[in-house]
């Protein structure tokens, strides 16, 4: 029943199919603006042909089918002990990490799952905050990825008053450093259709393509997926710091804190910060909207094997 926050943290839901193939990882590639010399994640028959590593955001929203799904029931929360009902019309995804454990293969084939259970969940004046570590699994038991992402739900209750806490969560990165300019710079220009080929990836929210939802969402129109700027800065990461050598990204997470429309032009701004885990460099970094002048991803922390080219 709602009405009991500590119910929520340490619940597993339901394992769920996933798969995918070539062609969606070519698709992904488009949705997060690769471009013509990212030609190891944009032509199947590269000899070095990879997945994007940060492909695995997209699977909860795909699963294992290959037609279209309906947005407001892929994202109905079911059966939950102490989570009240939830609007999907006024969800916002608030953070979003993955741990590559291995690199994915190329085709899934058949008997991988998805599997979620609650960490954390925070309520405030304004809302719940759910967070929720997720894991992606072969079919022989292997983990192949760690995920976390929260959301915002904004004007659920369930108590009514301040409540926070947490068993699990991403690693947290330093601050960017205030005394020196960025070692790289990436810009990258998103397309007015970049929604349309991104929802080709699974997520089908008519918020990304509708005008008129996103004018009632208070956006003036249609936004684009979080996701697929976080697609945007990941590729940053690898184009620079990594040569765009898929298997180097260890770990990236970010917090999502303003919205890009389709068409805006993204400034990904990455600075060296010491070592991270298993012979890693950590890097921080941080997306800006060139055209609203906002920080739309914040708090960017990413582990990579350092292969790229020389600093600025």
């Amino acid at each position: 029943m709602p009405g009991d926050l500590s119910q929520i943290v340490g619940f597993t839901l339901p394992d769920k199919p996933v798969a995918w193939n070539k062609r969606d990882l070519l698709i992904y590639a488009n949705g997060v603006g690769a471009k013509a010399d990212d030609f190891q994640f944009v032509y199947e028959l590269d000899p070095n042909f990879a997945a994007i590593p940060t492909y695995p955001v997209v699977l909860p929203f795909k699963l294992n089918e290959y037609e279209v799904n309906l947005f407001s029931e892929r994202m109905k929360v079911r059966s939950v002990p102490g989570l009240p009902p939830l609007n999907p019309n006024r969800v916002v995804h608030a953070t979003q990490s993955i741990e590559i454990i291995k690199p994915l293969p190329l085709v899934s084939g058949e008997g991988w799952t998805w599997k979620s259970r609650y960490t954390g969940v925070v309520e405030n004046k304004t809302g719940l905050i759910l967070t929720v570590e997720n894991t992606l699994v072969s079919p022989s038991g292997e983990v192949y990825a760690k995920l976390y992402s929260s959301s915002f739900n904004l004007g659920a209750k369930v108590t009514g008053e301040k409540y926070s806490k947490f068993i699990a969560g991403p690693p947290q990165g330093k601050p960017i450093p205030k005394d020196r300019k960025a070692d790289w710079v990436v810009q990258d220009q998103t397309t007015p259709e970049q929604a349309i080929i991104f929802r080709l990836s699974g997520d089908y929210n008519p918020l990304h393509i509708d005008p008129k939802i996103g004018q009632g969402a208070g956006f003036g129109g249609v936004i684009l997926h979080g996701l697929s700027t976080f697609g945007f800065g990941a590729r940053a990461i690898l184009k620079t710091v990594t040569g765009n050598d898929a298997s180097a990204l260890k770990f990236y997470g970010v917090r999502f804190t303003s919205p890009v429309k389709p068409g805006d032009k993204l400034e990904t701004s990455i600075w060296e910060v010491g070592k991270g885990p298993n012979g890693t460099t950590e890097v921080a970094f941080e997306t800006k909207n060139l055209n609203s002048g906002k920080i739309v991803l914040g708090a960017g922390v990413a582990y990579v094997l350092k292969k790229g080219g020389a600093k600025l």
